[in-house]
């Protein structure tokens, strides 16, 4: 009866209590997030911290400065990266596969400037002649070591194009969805490429939509509980806030799909 009048009155609020728990002793998270999904952690983080009573210190950084970060020394309660950077620190004794939860899955996407005709890009034919029409392109620099950046470097070999984008390829000096989307709000770029949700809260430019399905890569965005962290009960429930449906509405609406339980 309790829980229904908690339910009544508060509502998902509640809801997000119930699911985190409340601590004892509140305790301040240190946590290391991709700019991949820095939108989910940047709305869901001030209502774990309402529900739960924990502080979150979050700092948003590119994946491949988190994990060199990581192998060099430096420590956090909860890291949130690509599996891939997770599966390195499992080998690498940084955190311990029981303490690894998938949180959301993205892909990479096409945007042009708002306004502007929309390629089609419906199957990897339609792509190339999409990017070999085009007068100039944006994507995550493959020599800073970001994910998107290296596969779609790759994708351009694949289609046979790549030193027809070279001289058009105008690159962000700065990585993140929204270094790409500003080039191509600004007109910098005719065409930027990356993962739809860092793309989609860019002002004054629109999704054209993912890439084909040949020439997708999924991005698996999981956290860590980190061995070095003395908080492993606060980051636990972070973990479980982070994977409760509630959680899951505001994943899709940032255009990832919440983990599957």
């Amino acid at each position: 009866m309790a829980i229904r009048s908690c339910i009544a009155a508060v509502g998902t609020g509640c809801m997000f209590m119930l699911a985190a728990g409340v601590a004892a002793e509140a305790a301040e998270l240190k946590v290391l997030s991709a700019f991949g999904i820095m939108a989910v952690m940047e709305d869901l983080g001030p209502k774990f911290e309402r529900a739960s009573g924990h502080k979150l210190a979050i700092t948003f950084a590119g994946f491949t400065e988190i994990v060199k970060r990581v192998q060099d020394g430096e420590t956090a309660d909860v890291v949130v990266i690509p599996r891939q950077g997770i599966d390195g620190f499992v080998k690498g004794g940084k955190t311990a596969t029981g303490n690894v939860a998938v949180l959301a899955r993205a892909g990479i996407g096409v945007a042009v400037r708002e306004g502007a005709p929309k390629p089609d890009i419906s199957s990897s034919e339609a792509l190339k002649r999409a990017l070999l029409t085009a007068k100039s392109i944006a994507y995550p620099n493959p020599k800073l070591g970001g994910p998107t950046g290296i596969h779609f470097d790759k994708m351009l070999d694949r289609l046979g194009i790549r030193n027809e984008m070279k001289p058009k390829t105008v690159f962000p000096r700065i990585p993140g969805g929204a270094a790409v989307g500003g080039l191509v709000a600004n007109g910098e770029a005719e065409i930027g490429v990356h993962q739809i949700q860092e793309l989609l809260p860019v002002a004054g430019i629109e999704i054209v939509g993912p890439l084909p399905d040949d020439l997708q890569n999924t991005y698996v965005f999981a956290a860590a509980i980190m061995d070095s962290t003395k908080e492993a009960e606060a980051g636990r429930a972070l973990i479980d806030f982070l994977r409760t449906s509630d959680a899951a509405v505001v994943i899709r609406a940032k255009g990832m799909d919440p983990a599957t339980r």
